[in-house]
């Protein structure tokens, strides 16, 4: 049986327990902004999830060059089409709805893009990013 994806829920559990250390770091001790500190905190879980996902999820020999640069565009691509097709269905669903409020909503939105992005990352990275070509295929290379 194949555990890539329980390892990469793993993964992503470890970079999000060190990004969100990064940016409570920068934020309440080293006084950085709201802005400057999410973003350094998420670059450094990418940073992370890239390293446990190439060397534990997927055991990828991949040349790291290519490789990051189809990871941020994985990244970037999962991010809006989950986020943009979550809202879309949940709007569709739920707009006509008096007894739903718009908080509601757009919470509802959050959800299902988190799991439609999960989906669709681990389904790039497996892949895209870290795809294991057969030996005969690597000769192509």
């Amino acid at each position: 049986m194949n555990y890539s994806f329980v390892r990469f829920i793993l993964v992503g559990i470890v970079k999000t327990i060190f990004g969100l250390s990064v940016m409570y770091m920068c934020i309440h001790g080293e006084g950085f902004s709201y802005w400057q500190s999410t973003f350094i905190g998420n670059s450094i879980g990418a940073c992370v999830s890239f390293y446990l996902n190439r060397t534990f999820t997927f055991k990828s020999d991949s040349a790291i060059s290519s490789s990051v640069i189809r990871f941020v565009t994985v990244i970037l691509c999962s991010y809006f089409i989950s986020y943009r097709v979550g809202q879309i269905i949940v709007t569709g669903l739920l707009k006509s709805s008096p007894y739903i409020t718009e908080n509601v909503r757009v919470n509802l939105a959050v959800l299902l893009g988190t799991g439609l992005y999960t989906v669709f990352n681990y389904s790039g990275q497996k892949l895209f990013v870290f795809s294991r070509l057969k030996t005969s295929d690597k000769n192509v290379r």
